[in-house]
């Protein structure tokens, strides 16, 4: 193992969320929570602590983004995927009619290397299996995730097992193996006895999680900082009003919380936004947490087409999150989540149905502190969907035929 801490990184160390906040050396990542802190019934995360007395030269412009890896955890050479940079696009235009004054902008994560917003979260993660000298990572993933470990695992030169469904998407499984990845195909419970097995392997690496209440990789949410930061390094350089985020573990949500929490408190920006959570109404763990005072709850598996963000157990950093911005949870049903992909599409914008849903919680979204935009997170194309089955009709070459054929087929008169 290597200590390895040679970067432009001020990380001090890990920081557990448990009690009494005890705190770890940066090296061996905790993999499975706090070691402290944590019990049968309740397993509490971790993050990295960072020397932030020392971030003198930090600042969130278009020119300065070099000196924000100061507070990223530190970068293993092999680790040199470019990701992030995604734009923002305005649909205020499409926004719910009280909003559009503010300005509705989607983060579009889709712009990313494997086209997800994961490709932050596992150039850290992949970049601590580097330091701690790991030959092989270990996933558990039905969709994202997993892709995305893959191709940064490829970049770093280690090998990678996805453990996922047999029923996967066939985009996500063509990219997996394109990847050079190993993938392994179980039951959605067989999945993490699997992970568990593997992780007994010398040399192999989780860069999932391995808890019943979710607590995942200390460094991955770190990675999502950025996206706070590049709304700040956005013109005008303020925060927006809310950031609105599909969520499953909450990762993203606590990463995007935790960078602006950083600008605020090295007095580069007043305030942090409302971190508003959007989940699916067939489950919602994170939203009946909230609701009943709890750090964490489990829910019911019910189904729903919003994959990306369907858990059925909240982490405790999406309840951090939440509460410290005085944020809002909201839950979107499935054919509001569908209505907002077609809208979405029809402005360029095709992404998940997870993604869709938290477009289509702005109509239920009230109680903002402050005036400013709205900034709505995609996580990913809607190529990654499950694909529909469709039988196709063949046209004839001749105008007559034509416009008959997209008039019986799509109703529309040329």
């Amino acid at each position: 193992m290597s200590a390895g801490n040679k970067t432009a990184s001020l990380a001090t160390g890990q920081r557990s969320f448990g009690p009494g906040n005890p705190e770890f050396p940066l090296f061996p990542t905790h993999l499975s929570g706090c070691p402290v802190t944590s019990t049968a019934e309740m397993q509490y995360p971790l993050e990295l602590a960072f020397d932030y007395g020392e971030a003198k030269d930090v600042g969130f412009t278009e020119a300065s983004r070099q000196s924000w890896q100061q507070l990223m955890p530190p970068l293993h050479p092999a680790s040199s995927m470019p990701v992030g940079l995604t734009p923002l696009i305005d649909v205020s235009a499409i926004a719910p009619e009280r909003l559009r004054d503010r300005g509705v902008f989607i983060k579009d994560e889709s712009r990313n290397p494997t086209w997800s917003h994961k490709d932050r979260l596992n150039k850290y993660t992949i970049s601590a299996a580097r330091f701690e000298e790991a030959s092989t990572i270990i996933v558990a993933s039905s969709g994202n995730h997993g892709v995305s470990a893959a191709a940064m695992a490829a970049r770093a030169g280690l090998n990678c097992i996805v453990i996922t469904m047999p029923d996967v998407s066939p985009a996500f499984r063509d990219m997996i193996l394109g990847y050079g990845a190993f993938p392994i195909f179980l039951q959605v419970d067989a999945r993490w006895p699997a992970m568990r097995a593997l992780r007994e392997v010398p040399g192999t690496y989780p860069v999932s999680n391995l808890t019943a209440i979710h607590t995942g990789h200390p460094w991955g949410p770190e990675g999502y900082k950025t996206i706070a930061y590049e709304i700040l390094a956005s013109p005008g350089g303020e925060p927006p009003a809310a950031v609105v985020v599909p969520t499953g573990y909450g990762e993203m949500l606590y990463g995007i919380f935790k960078g602006f929490r950083e600008a605020r408190d090295l007095g580069l920006t007043q305030r942090i936004p409302q971190l508003v959570s959007v989940e699916p109404a067939a489950r919602g763990p994170l939203y009946h947490a909230l609701k009943s005072g709890k750090q964490a709850t489990t829910v019911p598996g019910k189904p729903t087409i919003q994959g990306g963000t369907g858990t059925t157990v909240n982490g405790y950093r999406a309840v951090v999150a939440v509460r410290d911005s005085n944020g809002i949870p909201l839950l979107a049903s499935d054919e509001a989540a569908l209505a907002a992909h077609a809208k979405l599409a029809r402005q360029g914008i095709w992404q998940e149905y997870s993604s869709s849903a938290a477009f289509a919680a702005l109509d239920d979204l009230e109680g903002l502190s402050h005036d400013g935009p709205v900034v709505v997170i995609n996580c990913s194309t809607g190529l990654k969907e499950p694909p529909r089955s469709m039988q196709v009709k063949e046209a004839t070459p001749d105008l007559p035929s034509l416009r008959a054929y997209l008039k019986s087929e799509f109703g529309f008169d040329l």
